[in-house]
């Protein structure tokens, strides 16, 4: 039997592809016909048009698959209208979750993300029983991944065979777009980030996040959650990390608040007249002042996860954009 996943171009997508693979899988993904596949061509797996707002394409795709990974998602912070989240992170998880259900599928996997979970501060990192309760005016993304998390319990309730992840902020190789994680890592390699301000959140290697998902398939329980993490750290420690390993002197001028607010407004005017993406937006400053700390216990207790010291997926990730052209020379 084959294993079915969506979003198989993206950052998690593309690994947990490769992670199936590795452990003798069939594999077939589900992309749509204006997908850029870059990050899995020359992978063996079969290849399925569609999109996961379509249910009948993914009922059509799920066909002769025991297992579904539903990883799909918009992560962006800038550059997409509203309905867009909406129609994909809430609209085209319950559609495909229910294309899923009338299918028969075996096990889904559900990926959400920390964010879904809320910021509950650096004192006690929170778990899987964290309630959402990001402020007003948070990004969009995170309100609609967690709403997405609830049609996913909803669909639970309904007798769908479905676990959820929630996976911390993914970093390491093969991040092609990259992702927001991986602009951060970026931004000390290419000098771009002047400072810092107060905040943090965990972060976790990109390829223990695939083997998680593959975990949670053979021995999550399903209607639960799992965080899918590694280690927590400030956001002026994660700064001082990567430029440690990379060998470049990080960020150390700390910004205010609201002085970073001030400037995020600014920079979304100017992106609205250069059509380019701003560094920061104001939303973004909002989530990311905060901290999102929280606790993988349970996933390691039941599912057997296991983490890669946080340097060595640094390290990992430096490595990838320098080999690959993202990093500036001089």
């Amino acid at each position: 039997m084959k294993a079915l996943v969506t979003g198989a171009t993206g950052f998690v997508g593309a690994a947990l592809v490769r992670e199936l693979l590795k452990d003798g899988k069939e594999v077939k993904v589900l992309v749509r016909q204006s997908s850029n596949t870059r990050n899995i061509d020359g992978l063996d797996f079969e290849r399925a048009y569609g999109d996961i707002r379509d249910k009948e394409s993914v009922k059509s795709a799920l066909k002769g698959c025991d297992t579904f990974y539903q990883t799909a998602a918009l992560h962006e912070y800038w550059g997409h209208p509203k309905k867009d989240f909406y129609d994909i992170n809430v609209e085209g998880t319950k559609s495909s979750l229910q294309a899923a259900l009338e299918q028969g599928v075996g096990k889904v996997v559900y990926t959400s993300s920390i964010v879904a979970l809320g910021a509950h501060g650096r004192e006690h990192p929170a778990n899987e029983d964290a309630q959402y309760n990001s402020p007003a005016g948070a990004p969009l993304y995170c309100l609609t991944k967690h709403l997405g998390e609830v049609e996913a319990l909803k669909m639970a309730q309904k007798g769908l065979p479905i676990v959820i992840v929630n996976p911390g902020a993914i970093i390491g190789v093969r991040d092609i777009r990259p992702t927001p994680s991986g602009r951060i890592i970026l931004d000390v390699l290419n000098k771009r980030s002047p400072g810092y301000m107060d905040g943090g959140i965990n972060y976790v290697d990109v390829e223990d996040v695939a083997r998680g998902h593959i975990l949670a398939a053979a021995k999550g329980k399903v209607g639960q959650k799992y965080v899918l993490g590694n280690a927590n750290m400030s956001i002026l420690e994660f700064y001082a990390l990567v430029g440690e390993v990379a060998g470049v002197k990080p960020p150390s001028l700390k910004f205010p608040y609201l002085a970073v607010l001030a400037t995020a407004y600014l920079y979304l005017l100017i992106a609205g007249i250069t059509k380019k993406p701003p560094p920061i937006t104001p939303a973004l400053a909002r989530i990311t002042r905060l901290y999102m700390y929280f606790d993988s216990t349970k996933a390691a207790k039941e599912l057997g996860f296991q983490q890669t010291p946080i340097r060595t997926t640094v390290e990992k990730a430096v490595n990838w954009f320098r080999e690959n052209g993202y990093v500036k020379a001089g």
